[in-house]
């Protein structure tokens, strides 16, 4: 079993940065697809980020590209999203997800979630 815990959320001002980080045990992450969701309050959980096993494929929701960046480092067992130029509407409860494959994300294995917030 696939344990995923989140650190790194907090409150922060609009334009500024956090870095969230997951830390996974139970087993390697090097074979899954990992990612993070979010879901903001009142409102479905969406997807924000996923990269492959090898870090050869990433993918961001629209709203995100060109300020959030995810990464991994499978020897560590970790995937962190670097959070830039954060916006109000970035305010959610964020996810570490993992999978074998970037379609199945969602169905995966989930974290406990760690809180954002952007103040305007």
């Amino acid at each position: 079993q696939l344990q995923l815990v989140e650190s790194g959320g907090g409150l922060v001002q609009a334009g500024g940065s956090l870095r969230l980080s997951c830390a996974a045990s139970g087993r390697t992450i090097s074979t899954y697809v990992m990612g993070w969701f979010r879901q903001a309050p009142g409102k479905e959980r969406e997807f924000v980020a996923g990269i492959m096993w090898n870090g050869a494929s990433i993918r961001y929701t629209d709203s995100v590209k060109g300020r959030f960046t995810i990464s991994r480092d499978n020897p560590k067992n970790t995937v962190s999203l670097q959070m830039n130029s954060l916006k109000p509407e970035d305010t959610a409860v964020y996810y570490c997800v993992a999978s074998e494959r970037m379609v199945t994300l969602s169905q995966g294995y989930w974290g406990q979630g760690t809180q954002v917030t952007v103040s305007s």
